[in-house]
């Protein structure tokens, strides 16, 4: 596929109006079909809002299409990037829709952040053009895009895929096995399932536990990937250390039951100023603002 002459993005929301940043940001021709008119009237102010704070031109903001007709969105579209909320049945309805309106050309993309993407295009014709594409939020500030390669999904596809985020600035990863959370979303929920079983289990409280991550492996992490720390510690201590402590992790094949007492208590994180521990809107609006100092710091550094 040659360089895109036009975007399309399924979904107005969080990750939908940050990857229509990306992409706008990038000289690409970006429309965002969105149906709720609430999430559409806000679409370019706050991908402005985003190109401030990445002291970025915010007149971008104004090149980018916004529109409640899919049809409209994809007709022309060289590239379509579902971002629809995490349901598998929502996202096969989308991608059904996709197959009708878009071009037979185009490249159909999903963000999903642990569906496989056979499951999503299950039964559908044309499934080679069809890829998984996990961005990470910010998508502006966070490098990495899995993309996923199903069964069907083509070579060229992957390739195509691979090369349009490379060229917007994204490190692109090739996931050659269509697994649920893919790489990352596996790693990074292994270790919430350990941190969650350790507070229910009084191990020590939650702020505790972020305190001990990111005070110590969480500080190396960006330069210091889990097999890479094997390999310099050596694999002989590796190996002598799991002996001990792998037997002793958490082997649950569901939610922790405190994770489920919570969200049934209503206690849903930032969302309601209660999750694991109580948030003031000072503090949610600090931690906000240290995550973006961060993240636009490390970027500055690439």
């Amino acid at each position: 596929m040659a360089r895109p002459r036009s975007i399309a993005i399924v979904g107005g929301g969080l990750m939908g109006a940050g990857i229509a940043q990306v992409f706008a940001t990038a000289g690409h021709a970006v429309t965002v079909f969105e149906p709720s008119p609430v999430v559409r009237a806000t679409v370019r102010s706050r991908i402005a809002e985003l190109l401030r704070l990445y002291e970025l031109d915010e007149s971008v903001a104004q090149s980018v299409d916004i529109t409640d007709d899919l049809g409209r969105a994809v007709g022309r579209a060289d590239y379509v990037t579902e971002a629809a909320p995490e349901k598998l049945e929502l996202k096969q309805s989308i991608f059904a829709d996709l197959v009708k309106l878009a071009p037979t050309a185009a490249i159909l993309a999903s963000n999903t952040s642990v569906i496989p993407i056979h499951r999503i295009t299950e039964g559908l014709p044309s499934a080679e053009r069809m890829v998984g594409t996990h961005w990470w939020n910010p998508p502006a500030l966070i490098p990495l895009v899995e993309v996923i390669q199903s069964v069907r999904t083509s070579e060229g596809t992957v390739r195509a895929t691979m090369a349009l985020l490379k060229a917007t600035g994204k490190s692109p990863a090739h996931v050659t096995k269509d697994v649920p959370g893919f790489v990352a979303n596996r790693l990074q929920h292994a270790l919430w399932r350990e941190a969650i079983a350790m507070v229910r289990e009084g191990v020590c409280d939650a702020a505790t536990l972020d305190a001990c991550v990111k005070n110590s492996f969480g500080l190396r992490l960006a330069v210091l990937g889990p097999l890479e720390n094997a390999d310099l510690v050596g694999l002989d201590l590796t190996l002598d250390i799991h002996k001990t402590i792998i037997p002793e992790l958490n082997r649950s094949d569901r939610p922790d039951p405190y994770l489920e007492a919570q969200v049934a208590a209503g206690h849903l994180g930032f969302k309601t100023g209660m999750g694991f521990r109580a948030w003031s809107e000072d503090e949610m609006s600090a931690l906000r603002r240290r995550l973006a100092a961060h993240l636009l710091e490390a970027r500055s550094k690439v």
